[in-house]
């Protein structure tokens, strides 16, 4: 960091003061302190002038509360000012009563609301006790203009004093933002070695894994294995044969059967088609019946069908069909033979994937192959996270001198001279 950071030393202009960046939190403090200072003592006067003119402008408004008419006012004027002399003492008496506080810039609002105020009253009810009180109206006058000219002098030094302030914000959020960086980019730096560790113990156990995984491939159970997993395929070649015939023959019953059902159904004979519904339920369920229950079914749905293609209710449309139906007793027992067989066969397939599957060995190996993809997404999530933070890094090593170059000519503005700031190098090594 100590490096990128000297492109920020050199300056165009001759340098008349150097700050270290850590010192400008301390140096705003103070300036800001002095430009307190420097606000209140250069408007105690015209706070004073306005408190004054205010205190002057209550005597003022008794005062015409209590005078007297002039007797040679015409009677119309006098009418007038009786009904207007009560709404602008009234109104006057809320204005001037408003306290105004000591902080000058809470005094400058009051000051302005207070003067905004008056100055609606005489222009308002005031303009009709003109004839009858010209003297304390003059008064009046004279003192909201004494409270605007006070104003006028605290403007400029207030709108001073916030500039000053206004400064002093922006460039202590900019430092703040610098401070932030620089401790971000160091923090960056521990990350990254932290990742680089990982990605070091990923790639380790990674080659070991490898050198285990060999270690497997070469071992003399692997034999076992292989012909585990050969027997494993006669075993399910044979579950498959079973499994082909046992459909066969429970699909073709069953295309039999609905079209039984569908007559029954037209004959209303509820108990033939609960037969021959049960039949078709056990025939499609994926869990296999037992032999037993298997016959007892068809034994009930069987008859049925039989009848109806005995009259031409029912078309048989194939060999298989007829072949089905032609021996109802051989049909229950090649069913039944082929369930039993499709069973024992399932159970075996079952049986030898168990043993094949908690093989010592063959176990070690699935182990270490879920180890190593699981390491995989770890070593691409850590390489990502690096690759980021070197982005991150790379813009926030250029972005940092352009902010303390924007930093030291704010201060510049402030100062009125040039600034050099000094950087110093926290970053870890």
């Amino acid at each position: 960091m100590h490096n990128f950071l000297k492109k920020i030393f050199g300056g165009s202009g001759p340098v008349s003061r150097t700050m270290a960046l850590e010192a400008i939190p301390g140096w705003l403090e103070e300036r800001e302190r002095a430009a307190k200072a420097t606000l209140l003592s250069s408007t105690g006067e015209p706070m004073t002038d306005i408190r004054n003119a205010v205190e002057h402008l209550r005597i003022i408004v008794t005062d015409i509360a209590g005078a007297e008419h002039d007797p040679a006012v015409h009677p119309k004027l006098k009418a007038i000012a009786k009904n207007s002399l009560p709404l602008f003492v009234r109104a006057m008496n809320v204005s001037l009563a408003k306290e105004l506080p000591e902080d000058p810039e809470k005094f400058y609002a009051a000051a302005a609301e207070c003067v905004k105020n008056c100055m609606n009253s005489a222009h308002g009810q005031g303009r009709y006790l003109q004839a009858i009180f010209p003297e304390q109206m003059k008064g009046v006058r004279k003192g909201i203009d004494a409270i605007g000219r006070g104003i006028n002098t605290i403007n400029p030094l207030l709108s001073a004093y916030r500039k000053e302030m206004a400064d002093s914000a922006a460039v202590r959020e900019l430092s703040g933002a610098i401070a932030d960086l620089k401790t971000d980019l160091g923090k960056s730096e521990m990350k990254t070695r932290r990742v680089l560790a990982r990605i070091a113990e990923i790639t380790e156990r990674s080659a070991a894994i490898e050198k285990e995984q060999d270690a497997v491939l070469h071992d003399p159970r692997m034999k076992e294995i292989d012909e585990q997993k050969a027997a494993l395929v006669i075993l399910s070649q044979k579950r498959d044969e079973a499994a082909r015939t046992y459909s066969a023959l429970s699909m073709t019953a069953s295309h039999v059967f609905r079209k039984a059902e569908k007559i029954a159904t037209r004959q209303h004979h509820p108990t033939e088609v609960a037969a021959l519904h049960q039949a078709m339920e056990i025939l499609s369920d994926h869990e296999l019946p037992d032999r037993e229950t298997l016959n007892d079914v068809l034994t009930a749905a069987g008859p049925v069908a039989e009848r109806m293609i005995a009259s031409g209710e029912i078309l048989l449309k194939n060999k298989e069909e007829r072949t089905v139906f032609s021996d109802a007793a051989r049909f229950r027992s090649d069913i039944g033979t082929a369930c039993t067989a499709l069973r024992a066969n399932e159970a075996a397939v079952r049986q030898a994937e168990d043993t094949l599957s908690s093989h010592p060995l063959l176990m070690k190996q699935n182990s270490l192959e879920r180890e190593k993809t699981q390491l995989r997404t770890m070593l691409k999530r850590e390489n990502l996270t690096l690759e980021e933070l070197k982005e991150w890094r790379s813009k926030t090593e250029k972005r940092i001198p352009e902010l303390i170059g924007e930093l030291g000519k704010k201060i510049a503005v402030m100062c009125g001279e040039n600034v050099q700031l000094q950087v110093i190098d926290q970053t870890p090594s």
